[in-house]
């Protein structure tokens, strides 16, 4: 597999590269050279194949010749050892639960898909590697637990101050061992922003072995096909064939996911980018003109990105086409008003339990379903509702799974840090 970064589509790179510099140094982001389509036999017949074997066809067409597939096949069973089921909530409305890995998030796929395929390719003796992540909620626990006890591993987590639930910061700051957390005086961006700024230093480059684990690296979003083409094989099972999907959005690296997964042949009709009042990309298909903004908090936090990264691989998808992206992606943005109806008219409807991000993508959809009727639809369920428990009215119980009863015992270890590059940088350096 050769990649090329969307600045510079002369640069091309090996798999093992990309995965470990996770950014081109002129501030791409790394597409593969070729997006192979899946034979249409495969597709005809996916509701015959396991979600195991499903994301080995789609690894092994992808990533052919960068891992032998026996250890390809190794590194898949060993990552993806949870379910993604499609659960039924009218005939033609369903929602992909994404939320039963080890740190109830959808980031779970990509955290551990990529912590051990760069396990994989760390060489002993090699010198440490520094992996560095901005989360606004959930990529930081599920990358926290992906990279625990990895050896020859550092794993530095910043999270803006203030901005991530109870739950997801004990996430964060309670593992020990590999994994740091820095708490930044400032939102998402910013910390994102930090990430950017660690990988375009050289002086830190020459001095640190930097990768990132957000969505910005490929290797995060390889896995997150996995499950688009899982639920389309579950979908198709019940009878159905024609799908929308209708993705939470906030860097926009779940949706880039599953639009690879509709150039590598995924039978899709339309994706839609379900944000929260951080709409950069739904205000650019309706005006053309693409004006991130500083992110606004909202209950869907997760989601509070106000310069999602990904966009640019989406553009790149379709060469910068608008026209062309506009016919499959369409974008909604909704309101934390909105946002709370939806999980009341969600629960009194179907009885079912959507956390923030989750009741946004149901709103999307059904507003899509509104003026397509007939429409058979998939909303994707990012995270699980325990990890938002201050947005359910009392008369929704919500379930709390055992493995986060027992961090509130454990002792919170963060660095507060102000929104400043030269205290990141140094705080690095000297840890």
């Amino acid at each position: 597999m050769k990649l090329y970064s969307t600045n510079n589509p002369d640069l091309s790179v090996d798999f093992p590269t990309a995965v470990f510099n996770s950014m081109p140094l002129d501030r791409g982001l790394y597409m593969p050279l070729h997006i192979p389509e899946l034979d249409q036999e495969f597709i005809d017949n996916i509701d015959k194949f396991s979600f195991s074997q499903i994301a080995y066809k789609v690894a092994s067409v992808l990533l052919k010749d960068s891992i032998p597939l026996e250890d390809l096949q190794a590194i898949i069973d060993d990552a993806i050892n949870f379910e993604a089921p499609v659960v039924e909530l009218d005939p033609e409305t369903y929602v992909l639960e994404l939320f039963h890995g080890p740190s109830l998030a959808f980031k779970d796929f990509g955290a551990r898909f990529m912590s051990r395929i760069m396990a994989y390719f760390l060489k002993d003796n090699e010198k440490m590697l520094d992996v560095l992540v901005a989360t606004s909620g959930d990529t930081g626990g599920a990358v926290a637990l992906g990279f625990l006890g990895v050896p020859n591993t550092r794993v530095t987590i910043l999270y803006p101050k203030g901005k991530v639930s109870e739950i997801q910061e004990q996430q964060l700051c309670t593992n020990g061992l590999n994994i740091q957390a820095i708490e930044v005086d400032g939102t998402f961006d910013d910390c994102q922003a930090l990430v950017k700024q660690a990988f375009a230093d050289q002086d830190l480059n020459n001095r640190l072995r930097l990768t990132s684990a957000n969505s910005i690296n490929i290797s995060r979003l390889i896995p997150q096909i996995f499950y688009y083409f899982n639920a389309y094989a579950q979908i198709k099972r019940r009878g159905k064939e024609e799908l929308i999907f209708s993705v939470p959005s906030g860097n926009f690296g779940n949706i880039g996911a599953g639009l690879l997964a509709y150039k590598m042949g995924l039978p899709v009709k339309q994706f839609i980018a379900a944000t929260n009042v951080n709409d950069t990309v739904p205000r650019f298909l309706q005006t053309g003109i693409y004006e991130p903004r500083t992110s606004v908090q909202t209950y869907a936090n997760a989601m509070d990105v106000g310069a999602p990264s990904n966009w640019v691989r989406i553009m790149d998808l379709f060469k910068n086409d608008e026209a062309a992206l506009k016919k499959v992606v369409q974008s909604q943005s909704y309101t934390d008003e909105q946002t709370l109806q939806a999980i009341k008219d969600i629960f009194e409807a179907y009885g079912y339990v959507a956390c923030p991000h989750t009741a946004i993508a149901w709103l999307a959809l059904k507003a899509y379903q509104k003026s397509n009727p007939g429409s058979v639809g998939i909303f994707l369920s990012t995270a699980h509702p325990c990890k938002f428990p201050d947005v359910f009215p009392k008369e929704i119980e919500v379930e709390v799974p055992e493995q986060v009863k027992n961090m509130a015992s454990k002792q919170k270890c963060a660095t507060v840090m102000d929104n400043n590059f030269e205290s990141f940088k140094t705080y690095l350096i000297n840890y």
